[in-house]
């Protein structure tokens, strides 16, 4: 064996050991609190693929969309068929579209009743909030209202918050948060979205 094989062996076998221990030491089990923000593409795009994995499974899973509701959605599209998934959407789809704060602030309150119910449903393995952190940003929900609901959620039960700008009381919280950060934007290159790429 070469020496280069020699130390790329010793390497692995050392990286091995690091996973290994890493893997013994991981003996809770219990759901997760994911937040998936940042200012880059994809949070949503990460969040539905977290919800076929749990399909896939056959977990029964729930997603609420608040602000991108309206919008075309192919994952929805193609998902919504699955007896195991319950999608609910806010009825004003984009708020810089609407203007209207009392509106979307009803629109809001009335699916976060939904997401208070699966939020509160033993049998739901997995909760998406998409693009909840804008209904705090604005004011529509109350941090403490949103903290609450996911403190009592039952142990079992992950659940994924997506947006830019998420709060820092919901960071502080989360198992695990992913930040993506924008590098380059077709969109801001005058490039439009692209059906079954970008929704």
């Amino acid at each position: 064996m070469s020496e280069r094989d020699s130390r790329h062996k010793a390497s692995m076998q050392k990286l091995k050991q690091h996973v290994d221990d890493k893997i013994a030491a991981a003996d809770e089990q219990r759901g997760l609190l994911l937040v998936f923000t940042g200012s880059g593409k994809g949070k949503t795009t990460a969040a539905w693929g977290t919800v076929t994995r749990a399909l896939g499974y056959g977990y029964k899973t729930a997603v609420v969309q608040f602000i991108k509701g309206l919008w075309e959605c192919g994952e929805r599209n193609r998902l919504e068929a699955d007896d195991n998934l319950e999608v609910a959407v806010m009825a004003t789809g984009f708020t810089w579209d609407t203007q209207n704060r009392e509106a979307d602030t009803q629109a809001c309150q009335a699916v976060w009743q939904e997401a208070e119910r699966m939020l509160a449903d033993r049998d739901t393995y997995l909760v998406v909030l998409d693009e909840i952190t804008y209904m705090l940003k604005f004011g529509y929900l109350d941090i403490d209202v949103v903290k609450r609901a996911l403190q009592n959620r039952p142990a079992e039960q992950t659940v994924i918050i997506t947006g830019r700008n998420a709060h820092r009381e919901l960071v502080a919280m989360a198992d695990t948060v992913t930040e993506m950060q924008e590098v380059r934007h077709a969109f801001n290159n005058g490039l439009q979205a692209r059906r079954g790429i970008d929704y």
